[in-house]
């Protein structure tokens, strides 16, 4: 005799669910983007790991799925500045002329620096004395270091080395007296600080240059 079978058919119950991997897109460049963000607000003595996670939007914990402390982050963070200096010092470096290509990396070094004044200090603040635990943010500083290297010695090939090092010396302090605003209320006249770099740079390289003209007085305001 055979079984009858109901008309119903049999209810299965639903698979358990698997467990799903911890994902947030790419966790390692959320991080990295809101550190950024982190040290423009707050500064290099101000960033924390735990602020980082907040502004990225994970758990205090995530970060040390990629960096294994808050230095290891700035060294990351140092490197990508560094790629992106060096980025701007390359594209520099396609000038064919030798003086204006100094010129021209001149520019772009104080460009990036009054454009991201916090990464600049994280760039050259203790971090960089200890680049060497760091390969990759060595290779990157190195690397823009050589735009400005190579430029030099194709200008002048015998005192090359000097003259980098007398450009970046330029650059560098200019980029630390804009960003701190020290240049602020000087009793000179000043212009603006791309104009200033430039100015600055072509006696460097000992071409006279015009006088910066003194800034015009406002209008006088019109009241009737």
């Amino acid at each position: 005799m055979e079984e009858k079978t109901s008309g119903k058919a049999a209810t299965k119950r639903p698979a358990k669910a698997q467990p799903k991997p911890y994902h947030h897109g790419n966790l390692r460049e959320s991080l990295l983007a809101a550190a950024d963000t982190v040290l423009a607000e707050q500064g290099v003595h101000g960033i924390t790991l735990r602020d980082v996670a907040k502004a990225a939007g994970v758990s205090h914990a995530a970060p040390y799925h990629h960096f294994s402390s808050l230095n290891v982050l700035l060294a990351a963070v140092a490197e990508r500045a560094f790629v992106r200096l060096g980025s701007a010092l390359e594209l520099a470096s396609a000038e064919p002329d030798t003086g204006e290509r100094l010129l021209k990396i001149n520019d772009a070094y104080v460009a990036c620096a009054c454009a991201r004044p916090e990464q600049f200090r994280l760039m050259f603040g203790p971090m960089l004395t200890r680049k060497a635990e760091y390969p990759a943010l060595q290779a990157a500083a190195d690397r823009a270091f050589g735009f400005l290297l190579a430029a030099a010695c194709a200008h002048d090939a015998k005192q090359g080395p000097v003259l980098a090092l007398t450009g970046w010396s330029l650059a560098h302090g200019l980029s630390n007296l804009l960003i701190d605003g020290a240049l602020e209320g000087l009793p000179i006249p000043l212009g603006k600080p791309q104009e200033l770099a430039r100015q600055l740079a072509l006696r460097a390289l000992g071409v006279s240059t015009p006088p910066v003209p003194p800034a015009q007085p406002s209008a006088p305001r019109v009241v009737g």
